[in-house]
């Protein structure tokens, strides 16, 4: 296996400083200097992050972080679209924590899933609906952007999840983690 890796790297064109570039050039001609060092600790990165079963922790917080979330209606049509996010968009979506403000929630692709970002586009624009709908609310409900971080480990989904689900604790919402009633599991996830 190394040595068929080895063998494709020489036949592939290969700068002064081992870098893969178009046509042979160097890395020096393609990119500004600035720019050089970080593409080849970029490259180097790429083998050790690939995962075959990736599972994302996800972030996004509502429009001007508008408290709208944690009630009973938004809680309800948050769910349902993730319930149905596996049929619909080919995403497994495992624990979740719905905040007043913004949810946090891990979400797994099949292979022939939609990428990330179209999945949350959608899931923001069917939640979206539902929610100013049910609450009667003006103008948008989630901003653009979300956040997403891809877990390298078990042990990294453990750790998050007990961060991610002590939040209504450290915010004051709750005593206690399991007394918060916006939180659950779609699907168990595992990587």
């Amino acid at each position: 296996m190394v040595a068929a890796r080895r063998e494709s790297l020489r036949e592939a064109r290969i700068c002064s400083r081992g870098a893969l570039t178009p046509a042979g050039l160097c890395c020096r001609q393609v990119l500004p200097r600035r720019l050089q060092r970080d593409v080849h600790k970029h490259l180097r990165r790429l083998e050790r992050v690939w995962i075959e079963q990736p599972i994302y922790f996800v972030t996004t917080c509502t429009e001007l972080r508008k408290p709208v979330l944690a009630r009973e209606q938004a809680a309800a049509i948050l769910v349902k679209e993730w319930q149905t996010a596996r049929d619909r968009h080919r995403w497994a979506i495992g624990r979740y924590v719905i905040m007043p403000d913004h949810v946090h929630f891990f979400c797994a692709p099949e292979l022939d899933a939609k990428p990330l970002s179209i999945f949350i586009g959608f899931w923001k624009e069917w939640t979206s609906k539902g929610i100013k709908r049910a609450l009667e609310l003006p103008g948008p409900v989630w901003q653009e952007e979300f956040f997403d971080h891809l877990l390298r480990s078990f042990e990294s989904y453990s750790q998050k999840w007990d961060y991610v689900r002590e939040n209504p604790v450290r915010a004051g919402l709750v005593a206690k983690a399991n007394d918060w009633p916006w939180q659950g599991e779609i699907e168990e996830l595992r990587l």
